[in-house]
């Protein structure tokens, strides 16, 4: 019980980090590897702005803030520096790693004995495990509902057109390059944040926190795909948060099963892997279905 309320929990979590890559990667196809770098950005600001006595909240926000500046810094590159889309991301993930370590001042900070947002007194009266449930939820759908009612706007709608077709996009008067520079603020922006509510919830940052994360956003927004099937826009982003509930309990079944914590890394690309080409190979099983019905038909 306490395990599944625990996958739950990082789940709702991590899905923050799922419909931050959705934004870039599915929106405007944009193969964003500054989430390696800004998750955890997130948690150093955030970790290291409570050790400095502000509040929880505000070093929460500041977290955020500083995600989105690093997504900032990649559209500068891609869009005004001509940097090509993947080099972009890479370059600010490595600089991110010195900026950690300079604002943690160590390779890792911890929070013992320090205020943060799951230590609410409400909180505390709750059972095992479900402070990470109430506060995820209560994140993912604050954020999920924004984004909607964004996406549902005249420049929402913009951002959306500039991701699908950038040359009808600009016919319409619509700049996909600002497009893209603002995806990747508040696409960061809320990668930054899913790190600092994980180091809050762990209890500590840590430089090496971001390595593998792109794998699990991209296994949340990919299973929600799969499972859930043909959805509109809106529901698509509560299907990256769903999917990133189920990859947690997959990582749960897989250390049932006798596997150990260091493969973990291991089994989520295998897992992301068969879940990418799954579409493909139900696209040729009903090819071969309508030959082989066709063939049945002629004779």
């Amino acid at each position: 019980m306490g395990l599944g309320v625990s996958a739950i929990g990082q789940g709702l979590l991590y899905g923050l980090m799922g419909v931050g890559l959705f934004l870039t990667f599915r929106i405007l196809d944009f193969p964003d590897m500054t989430v390696e770098g800004t998750f955890p950005l997130g948690a150093a600001v955030t970790v290291a702005a409570i050790s400095n006595g502000i509040t929880p909240l505000l070093a929460t926000l500041l977290g955020m803030l500083a995600g989105m500046a690093a997504g900032a810094i990649t559209g500068f590159l891609t869009t005004v520096g001509k940097v090509p889309v993947l080099l972009a991301g890479i370059l600010v993930m490595t600089g991110a790693y010195s900026v950690n370590l300079r604002i943690m001042g160590r390779a890792n900070l911890s929070l013992l004995n320090k205020p943060n947002l799951f230590a609410a007194k409400f909180l505390k009266s709750l059972p095992p495990y479900f402070d990470s449930v109430v506060v995820g939820l209560i994140v993912a759908l604050v954020v999920v509902t924004l984004l909607i009612l964004f996406l549902n706007t005249q420049l929402g709608q913009g951002f959306i057109a500039a991701g699908d077709n950038p040359t009808m996009a600009r016919s319409l008067g619509i700049a996909p390059a600002r497009q893209e520079v603002l995806g990747l603020i508040v696409g960061n922006g809320l990668v930054a944040l899913s790190g600092s509510l994980i180091a809050q919830n762990n209890g500590y940052a840590d430089v090496n926190m971001g390595i593998g994360v792109i794998v699990i956003a991209l296994a949340s927004i990919i299973i929600g795909e799969v499972l859930f099937g043909e959805l509109t826009l809106s529901q698509r982003l509560v299907a990256t948060v769903l999917g990133s509930i189920l990859y947690r309990f997959v990582l749960l079944l897989v250390l049932r099963l006798g596997f150990s914590p260091n493969d973990l890394q291991l089994i989520s690309a295998i897992v992301l892997a068969i879940l990418i080409m799954i579409p493909a190979f139900e696209h040729r099983f009903k090819i071969r279905r309508v030959l082989k019905n066709g063939v049945k038909t002629n004779g």
